[in-house]
């Protein structure tokens, strides 16, 4: 019971990150944003993987695993604080959780990693149904809107390219390894391109509530949420802790309508509920006894969607 709860507490920190880093884009420049909440979040991680792993990474593995950063971190982070500048955070914290495992199943199908059953084919059906609604019931006039949520769609691809190109890693490297140092080499690529616009920030006039924020968004979600989903992982194994991430979207548009003032329209309400349906018949299945990662079709332990 107490691992169930746990990973409750991971897709509440998960969902919340969505409307905090909201908070955070509306004070400062969205690359900036990004930037501060990894450089943190990497120090954190650097930390505490110090401690509690100290595992070694190859010369070979290094240079792999500063790529996964530029799309797990920087690519995908540069897509997503955009994409909050733009457009509201309930949609991103539908998107992003919900489509991306469903790309997932659908790339992995067509390089013939994966068949595609007819519950499979349904689900996928179904989510890119629903995607079309959630897309068309963005309010007449939300051009920049629009944008926002197709650049949340680009950093869900992000994190699609990094789940799948990372998997040869995660074979021989522990996931809290790779996601330390990828975290840390994207951190390094968000603060390079933040510098030019370090400048534009009345850095004077920030709040102590905007530090807390960010002190929270890379502690929390960027940070400890990851160790503790792993330490679920072990106990419930990763088909269940997985199947956990539907929860996202569900704190995600709490969070955002309660601390931003934000909510989906109704037409998007029919889309979203159609998408997570479809994600549902596409990721979740009945597990097998092959070990590893073939549990299930959604992405490893690594992952994250904020």
């Amino acid at each position: 019971m107490r691992t169930y709860l746990m990973l409750v507490l991971v897709m509440a920190f998960w969902g919340s990150a969505f409307a905090s880093s909201k908070i955070a884009v509306q004070a400062i420049p969205h690359e900036v944003a990004a930037s501060l909440r990894f450089a943190i979040g990497a120090v954190i991680l650097l930390v505490m993987h110090t401690v509690l792993s100290r595992h070694r990474v190859s010369r070979r593995d290094l240079g792999k695993v500063a790529g996964l950063g530029m799309l797990g971190v920087f690519g995908y982070n540069m897509f997503f604080f955009f994409a909050l500048s733009l457009a509201p955070s309930s949609d991103g914290s539908v998107i992003v959780p919900v489509l991306t495992p469903v790309i997932t199943v659908a790339v992995t199908a067509v390089t013939g990693r994966q068949r595609l059953s007819t519950r499979v084919m349904l689900g996928l059906a179904t989510a890119v149904a629903g995607a079309v609604v959630f897309f068309a019931g963005i309010p007449a006039g939300g051009s920049g809107r629009l944008v926002g949520d197709l650049l949340f769609l680009g950093a869900a691809g992000c994190w699609v390219a990094y789940t799948i190109c990372g998997a040869p890693l995660l074979k021989r490297l522990p996931a809290f390894t790779v996601t330390t140092f990828a975290s840390t080499a994207g951190a390094i690529a968000l603060a390079l391109v933040a510098i030019p616009s370090f400048g534009d920030v009345h850095w004077a006039g920030l709040t102590a509530g905007f530090w807390v924020n960010q002190l929270y968004l890379a502690a929390l979600p960027t940070a400890l949420a990851y160790v503790m989903y792993y330490a679920a992982i072990r106990e419930v194994g990763p088909a269940t802790a997985a199947s956990a991430m539907f929860l996202v979207p569900v704190f995600g548009l709490a969070c955002s309508w309660l601390l931003v003032d934000e909510s989906i329209t109704p037409v998007q309400a029919v889309g979203s509920a159609c998408m997570l349906l479809g994600a549902w018949l596409a990721t979740v299945r009945r597990t097998t006894v092959r070990a590893g990662w073939e549990e299930a079709a959604l992405p490893p332990p690594s992952s994250q969607y904020t």
